[in-house]
């Protein structure tokens, strides 16, 4: 009995047994299998992040390559356009230093004028006069010289067609004859800009007009002298150059030119003005 139960014990082990063994040893077999799919999936992994990090690493030098040459480019671009700046304003100072050296050279042109220099006469001498040259108090630019002497010019011709004509006492017309003050009045009314006055101490007191020294003298200037004892000045003419006057002197006398180195002329002169001037003609 005891053997019976011995053997159905280890029958039924035996059947236990046998249905688990296959799965076992299929357990066994799949083990490497599935540790080799792991190492692939491993390398591919680890391939993939390789590859990754290589596009990354080459997108960031392309990257860090474009960014240097645009930077390159923006630097060359505003070098250029510092030199170009640079160029122009190096010729902008050398044409206006040229244009400045050019007005220096026309303002430094100027005609020579000589006048009449008189000493004061001793008692019993007569007086002695020298030509000099004559000093230029300002200096002006060419162009406004020109306008200058072209006033001068055509107030000289004014006077120059009334010599001869009979001192009018109020007179200034052509038609009648002219006073001192009359002749000066019709010479200058149409080429300053201020107003001429009709007497000759109005006229010497004239505040758009400059004093003048004798040594100074130019073509158009007026000179004043005192004969009568009325105010500071009561007679005047125009300076014609070389010591010379051009007026109307009195009652009985014709216009005329008389130098200013006469006794009677030199005894009665009280100044002269300057009427013409760049700032002062039409």
């Amino acid at each position: 009995m005891a053997r019976i139960t011995k053997i159905s014990i280890t029958l039924c082990a035996l059947l236990f047994t046998l249905p688990y063994t296959p799965l076992t040893h299929a357990s066994e077999h799949a083990r490497p299998v599935a540790a080799q799919k792991a190492h692939v999936v491993k390398s591919t992994t680890k391939s993939t992040e390789k590859s990754s990090k290589s596009k990354t690493t080459t997108a960031s030098k392309k990257s860090t390559a474009s960014t240097k040459t645009t930077s390159k480019k923006k630097e060359t671009t505003a070098a250029k356009s510092k030199t170009a700046k640079n160029a122009s304003s190096a010729k902008t100072k050398n044409l206006a230093k040229n244009s400045r050296n050019k007005t220096s050279q026309l303002a430094k042109v100027q005609p020579v004028t000589f006048t009449e220099k008189c000493s004061k006469p001793r008692k019993g001498y007569k007086v002695h006069c020298v030509k000099v040259k004559s000093a230029q108090p300002t200096t002006i630019a060419a162009a406004h010289k020109v306008r200058v002497q072209k006033a001068q010019k055509t107030a000289m011709n004014k006077l120059m067609g009334q010599i001869g004509k009979p001192y009018r006492w109020g007179g200034t017309s052509p038609m009648t004859g002219f006073d001192c003050s009359g002749l000066v009045y019709y010479a200058y009314k149409d080429l300053v800009k201020f107003r001429i006055p009709r007497t000759a101490n109005e006229m010497y007191h004239l505040r758009d007009a400059s004093s003048v020294d004798r040594g100074e003298l130019e073509t158009g200037d007026l000179v004043f002298f005192r004969t009568q004892g009325r105010g500071t000045a009561d007679h005047v003419g125009v300076y014609v150059g070389n010591g010379k006057f051009i007026q109307s002197p009195r009652s009985g006398q014709d216009i005329q030119i008389t130098s200013l180195s006469e006794d009677y002329w030199q005894r009665h002169y009280v100044g002269a003005k300057r009427v013409m001037t760049p700032k002062t003609i039409r």
